[in-house]
């Protein structure tokens, strides 16, 4: 795996490629010192994985991955253990307290090797992770304000767009995040996702119920009480995706 190591303190950038140049699946291709600087390099490099800090001067290594386009898997590194909880709440992709116990980094580097090779060679070659379609099993980057999560997506039971943003829907929690709905569309794997309307997607892992509706349409009710209207014009697909 290709990677950076993004953190604001010298002397922790040194000691974490240190441990990860004992690691034979691990090529440190480059290091950042704070967010401009590892946007700069994530362009340039194009990195499997970042090892990210949390808290660098200007700007925090959550504000980096807002600006990404193209986020890479991220292992965030922090020294503050109660921030990092509470900023992701109980899924998170994977974060290591200061001073990284050398078992940990093993452990989490498994985790990752396990999921690209979960992949296909069609997707290795592919430029970027934007082209690979989301599945269930993928975690997504939720911030809302002050508040941080990474979220299974077999955890989100519907997106509803709302002007220009998405309210995610996962848990007790409906964050808010800057994206259309068409583009949310095109990154997620039809055959968990479905386009209800113009304003939902569900998680069709989640449908508990289904009745008729106005028009030909369709009423689909959601394990946890949300009912969401299938139009007329996706009943059909709706249907023929949802039967034997």
């Amino acid at each position: 795996m290709r990677a950076i190591v993004i953190d604001d303190e010298r002397l922790a950038r040194k000691e974490l490629i240190n441990l990860l140049n004992q690691l034979e699946s691990v090529e440190v291709v480059g290091e950042a010192v704070n967010v401009d600087d590892a946007k700069d390099k994530i362009e340039q490099l194009s990195p499997d994985v970042i090892f990210l800090d949390i808290q660098m001067p200007e700007k925090t290594g959550f504000e980096l991955l807002e600006e990404l386009d193209n986020v890479p898997h991220v292992i965030f590194t922090t020294a503050y253990d109660e921030y990092a909880l509470k900023a992701f709440q109980v899924n998170a992709l994977d974060y290591l307290l200061k001073p990284i116990e050398p078992k940990r980094l093993e452990e989490a580097i498994i985790k990752l090797q396990g999921k690209m090779d979960g992949y296909s060679k069609n997707d290795e070659s592919t430029s970027s992770h934007s082209q690979k379609k989301l599945t269930l099993e993928d975690q997504v980057f939720v911030k809302d304000g002050d508040r941080c999560w990474f979220v299974r997506l077999s955890n989100v039971r519907l997106f509803e767009s709302d002007g220009n943003y998405i309210k995610v829907y996962f848990d007790n929690f409906k964050p808010m995040i800057h994206k259309s709905l068409n583009a949310l569309d095109e990154r997620l794997d039809e055959k968990s996702f479905f386009r209800a309307s113009r304003k939902h997607i569900i998680n069709l892992g989640w449908v508990e119920g289904i009745e008729p509706w106005f028009n030909g349409g369709l009423v689909v009710t959601l394990k946890g009480g949300d009912r969401i209207e299938v139009s007329r014009r996706q009943a059909a697909r709706f249907k023929e995706m949802m039967s034997l």
